[in-house]
């Protein structure tokens, strides 16, 4: 069967194989991992006509990372503006484009967003951990070595050859939700309602500025203290972007590389779009939260699933 490859002339800072995520094993202590902007994940795959939820790469920064291409093929750009260039010539995401073999891809720094998602026709041909191939590297599992490890200079991302179907965004991907919108949508949890006034007041109505401290993990939000009247607690299950208080009363959003229990208050969750947005954001970005209703998350997921049909 005829095969295409991509080589890794130059490493950059961060580039993962991910796919969909690793689910039905949080019992064994096992994260979900998964594409951090989830979004522009699907749309990398839905421009070459993929299943959605196909192997391709997270590309953190850029950093100098740099593609060879093996031989001639179509790839698919999506999320952040990372200064890609093909060779000389600049490739912008949220489009399909034409690649030699033997030309270069590589990406640079950040112009806007953080995170880029680079695709090819049918997703690459990586082995599967735990049911997923997508690398968590906290955990060392999944990845094109399946110790979750970044890709290195001299690896080579192998798939099946196959044909593109090189469709057009319905929207333009400069000025996706995922890349402008500073509004983090939170569904309150349980635990709200130990929080004082004051801090629920400040949680809503402050502008909180992104952190350094941010990773696959978790993103620290620095703004006001916020004070729980919550004691000791439990631990309990953590799902996708919790938003933990710790002692110290700045949160910390978890993402999708998080540890599967955790005991601080939660002020709630961000909602799976609003979790693609936080992953976007550099440090110093600033944003808001905004309370929601569970079921108006529910709402504006399905009709964010709509429009990959």
């Amino acid at each position: 069967m005829a095969r295409h490859a991509l080589r890794v002339v130059q490493a950059g800072p961060l580039a993962l194989v991910v796919d969909g995520g690793r689910f039905g094993v949080r019992h064994l202590g096992v994260t979900q991992g998964g594409a951090a902007d989830w979004i522009s994940f699907y749309w990398a795959n839905w421009l070459l006509g993929n299943a959605l939820d196909a192997a391709a790469l997270e590309i953190v920064i850029g950093g100098g990372l740099t593609l060879e291409a093996e031989q001639e093929t179509t790839l698919a750009l999506m999320g952040a503006d990372l200064d890609a260039q093909l060779d000389d010539r600049p490739i912008a995401p949220g489009a399909t484009f034409r690649i030699a073999g033997g030309q270069r891809l590589t990406f640079r720094q950040p112009r806007q967003g953080l995170r880029a998602y680079l695709a090819v026709p049918g997703g690459f041909d990586v082995p599967e951990v735990l049911g997923s191939c997508s690398a968590t590297p906290r955990e060392q599992l999944g990845g094109l070595h399946g110790d979750g490890r970044a890709l290195g200079s001299g690896d080579r991302l192998e798939w099946v050859r196959q044909e593109a179907k090189g469709r057009r965004l319905p929207f333009d991907p400069a000025r996706s939700v995922t890349l402008t919108d500073s509004r983090l949508a939170l569904v309150p949890g349980s635990q709200i309602g130990h929080f004082t006034g004051a801090s629920l007041y400040r949680a809503f109505n402050a502008t909180w500025r992104i952190d350094t401290r941010a990773d696959r993990m978790g993103v620290r939000l620095c703004g006001p203290e916020l004070h729980s009247r919550l004691g000791s607690m439990i631990s309990e299950g953590i799902p996708l972007g919790a938003v933990q208080v710790p002692p110290d009363g700045q949160p910390i959003v978890l993402l999708n590389d998080r540890q599967t229990i955790g005991g601080y208050p939660r002020l709630g969750a961000l909602t799976p779009l609003s979790v693609a947005r936080l992953a976007q954001c550099l440090p110093g970005e600033e944003v808001s939260l905004v309370a929601t209703s569970r079921e108006r998350a529910l709402a504006s997921h399905r009709r964010c699933l709509d429009e990959f049909r």
